[in-house]
């Protein structure tokens, strides 16, 4: 049975980082786009960014298309796709969270993150002239992409671009998200050190009942190596 994916990035990436998932689905009979989000081409004007408009901008694109779909959402687009999937639930029947921030109602990301870090990244934005957080190589190199090569570092960094600090520190109304009618997986990539040991899947306790499936692969595995992540896509709606 086919399917139709709408991927959603998380934050500094675009839909670019989803090629090689979309190229793998598509070639296994399914629709599959990834929709690059509001400020996040390299010469948007990001300075009045806000989290409405990522969740705006998400459903256009799924009132665009016919029949159900499958959500699904990498890293900070976990609770982007839980507050479009509480405003529309009936236009899925699949959500899908990689390694993905999953919220209670009412919070925002960096209610989650360790404090320093959110500390760390308000000042960034707050010293910038758009309040983005710009991207932090180091912070890429050793713990976004800790397992890949250099070269594969230096090929996401170049792509990737400032994040509105908006998209971490607005609450997020997920109010009736729970009472969807749809499945609910998440893929774990269990090489990812981004966050201590065993956040992101106590984050997935928020989903109620839920599917895990394991990947050996880190934060950036979509990007790295998209023909598992599209296998592990595909094992979830099958």
């Amino acid at each position: 049975m086919k399917k139709q994916f709408i991927l959603i990035h998380g934050a500094w990436h675009g839909g670019w980082c989803w090629d090689g998932v979309v190229t793998e689905l598509k070639k296994a009979g399914h629709k599959a786009v990834a929709p690059t989000m509001p400020g996040h081409n390299q010469k948007d004007d990001r300075s009045k960014i806000c989290l409405n408009d990522y969740i705006e901008k998400i459903l256009q694109i799924v009132q665009g298309t016919d029949g159900q779909v499958v959500l699904v959402g990498h890293s900070s687009a976990g609770f982007l796709v839980q507050a479009v999937a509480a405003k529309i639930p009936e236009k899925f029947n699949h959500l899908i969270f990689i390694n993905a921030f999953i919220l209670p109602d009412g919070r925002c990301q960096f209610d989650i993150v360790p404090p320093a870090v959110a500390q760390g990244m308000t000042q960034a934005a707050n010293a910038s002239s758009d309040n983005c957080v710009p991207v932090l190589e180091d912070f890429v190199r050793g713990t976004l992409m800790a397992d890949a090569s250099v070269e594969e570092q230096d090929n996401l960094i170049t792509r990737l671009i400032p994040q509105p600090l908006a998209l971490f520190t607005t609450p997020v109304s997920t109010q009736g998200f729970d009472k969807g009618d749809f499945k609910k997986t998440v893929l774990f990539c269990k090489k990812d050190v981004s966050l201590p040991d065993g956040a992101y899947l106590g984050m997935a306790l928020e989903l109620g009942e839920h599917y895990i499936i394991e990947l050996d692969l880190g934060h950036e595995g979509l990007f790295t190596h998209p023909g598992e992540v599209a296998k592990g896509i595909m094992k979830a709606v099958f």
